[in-house]
């Protein structure tokens, strides 16, 4: 089953030319999400092909412009190509409010529901489930209420071993073994156990996606082992003081917490527009975590 993220954009609160605010889309099988939402997201996923009608839900991390002034224009465009289906919407405190004026002053009415999940950006837990996934919040360090997300998939079904399956089952035999049943014992032939035909399930899947945030340690403990955290590395580390003045983290500081999570892949993204040239950052962070990558526009990571 697919597990892929796509970066939308990648680009701190300035604008730089070719880079775009926080924006990502996570797919799990058929379920498409979006993660963040600053402005000209709709834009984007135009340019890499996702398509808004797909979307199941909607995360947005704090309520600064840079992630979610695109969410309002999003939903314009949803309801001017007919959705109906009910749109989940995860986010901070005010969010709601934010979104329900604005339909409100001008006189949007929208065609489906928006459903709203207020996170208590102060704690660790489930804040969305489904039949793909169950996303848990994390507590970011920020200057506003401010949550990270842990999407976890859901348990898989081994897959069946061509070459433990006895010859003549019938199809819809097939197909309950495939859906993790057991057959009865008939007059044909002797029962026959799922786990005994089939190999050892898939191991489930984790991103991590922390938003803007301080160097916080003991965020480490709730994502170990995860299979890909995405951290934002606003500065380089010698601007560290500017990053605490900021509430925000440096390359090598999203290298630490990636390296003492234990994670198996690190995106380093939210870049300031000072930063030019975003090579340094990322040899900043391989120093302390090799294989680390840049989360640039474009980029598709499948797991």
């Amino acid at each position: 089953m697919t597990f892929e993220l796509k970066i939308l954009g990648s680009a701190s609160a300035t604008p730089v030319s070719g880079r775009h605010p926080t924006a990502q889309v996570l797919t799990v099988g058929t379920a498409t999400y979006l993660i963040d939402c600053g402005e000209g997201t709709q834009w984007q996923m135009l340019e890499y092909r996702v398509r808004p009608h797909h979307l199941r839900a909607i995360f947005i991390s704090h309520l600064h412009g840079d992630h979610y002034f695109g969410l309002f224009g999003l939903l314009g465009t949803m309801h001017l190509q007919g959705r109906t289906q009910p749109l989940h919407i995860i986010g901070p405190p005010g969010l709601d409010e934010v979104l329900t004026t604005q339909a409100r002053v001008s006189n949007m009415q929208l065609g489906f529901e928006m459903e709203f999940t207020l996170v208590n950006t102060q704690t660790h837990a489930v804040v969305y489930e489904d039949a793909q996934i169950t996303v848990e919040s994390l507590p970011m360090r920020h200057r506003v209420p401010c949550a990270g997300y842990l999407f976890q998939e859901k348990p898989r079904r081994a897959n069946l071993l061509k070459e433990k399956l006895p010859s003549g089952l019938r199809p819809e035999q097939l197909a309950r073994l495939a859906q993790g049943e057991d057959l009865p014992a008939d007059e044909h032939q002797p029962g026959l156990r799922h786990a005994d035909v089939a190999g050892p399930a898939p191991t489930p899947r984790r991103y991590a996606f922390f938003s803007d945030t301080l160097y916080t340690p003991a965020l480490a403990a709730l994502i170990r082992g995860a299979d890909l955290l995405y951290h934002e590395a606003t500065f380089l580390e010698d601007m560290k003081e500017r990053a605490a003045q900021t509430h925000h983290s440096t390359a090598r500081q999203a290298a630490q917490l990636a390296a003492e999570a234990g994670v198996q892949r690190l995106l380093l993204g939210h870049f300031s527009s000072r930063h030019k040239a975003l090579e340094p950052l990322l040899h900043e962070a391989q120093t302390v975590f090799p294989t680390a990558e840049l989360a640039i526009e474009g980029l598709v990571v499948n797991l």
